[in-house]
């Protein structure tokens, strides 16, 4: 399969090229690395890349952005982060993507544990991941040609404890590589509209 794959070059990003690309083409897009550059919160970004990529058996998402802060200190440009960057991004590159998907592709999007579990600091992430998974449920029953939909829903993960460790006190933390086997699961399987949880 060839897929497009936006975030390759962050952590989780680079499991899922480990686990997929040693059979599968993968095409890497970012901010500011890969094959193709992409801002998802530009929608001409969005566009620009999948007119240069062309047409792909899967779009993978592990990118998007959201602001960890107490509920008194998120205004309304802190929420804008995740909405517009991990919400509407990847919403955006499913709206547009659909046209460069075979028949019988698939989207992979990155949710998150806070969509259940929150975490003090954590109300736009929790909001965000919530909305993804809503959004895939509904979008599975929607999009045409036998096209699916997943969201992985990962807990924090081992290689990024040291950034987001003080917030996730008690949790166990997975590593990179068993959030790219859950990729595999909604890439290579049949499944669509689940959350592949990774807690």
């Amino acid at each position: 399969m060839k897929i497009l794959l936006v975030g390759a070059s962050g952590t989780l990003g680079m499991a899922v090229r480990k686990e997929l690309g040693n059979r599968h083409e993968i095409i890497s897009a970012g901010r500011s690395s890969g094959d193709f550059r992409v801002d998802l919160t530009d929608e001409a970004s969005i566009k620009a890349m999948l007119d240069g990529v062309g047409t792909v058996d899967a779009i993978a998402s592990a990118a998007g952005h959201v602001t960890f802060a107490p509920l008194a200190e998120l205004d309304a440009a802190a929420f804008a982060v995740g909405l517009n960057d991990k919400l509407m991004g990847q919403v955006n590159l499913v709206r547009q993507g659909i046209a460069h998907v075979v028949d019988g592709g698939s989207f992979t999007l990155i949710g998150g544990i806070l969509s259940e579990h929150p975490i003090l600091a954590g109300a736009s992430a929790s909001m965000v991941n919530a909305a993804l998974e809503g959004f895939v449920r509904a979008a599975a029953i929607e999009l045409p040609r036998g096209i699916r939909i997943n969201v992985v829903s990962p807990t924090v993960l081992v290689e990024s404890m040291d950034k987001y460790g003080p917030f996730f006190r008690g949790f166990e933390p997975a590593p990179a590589f068993r959030v790219g086997l859950a990729y595999s699961r909604s890439i290579e399987g049949a499944g669509t509209g689940q959350v592949l949880k990774v807690y």
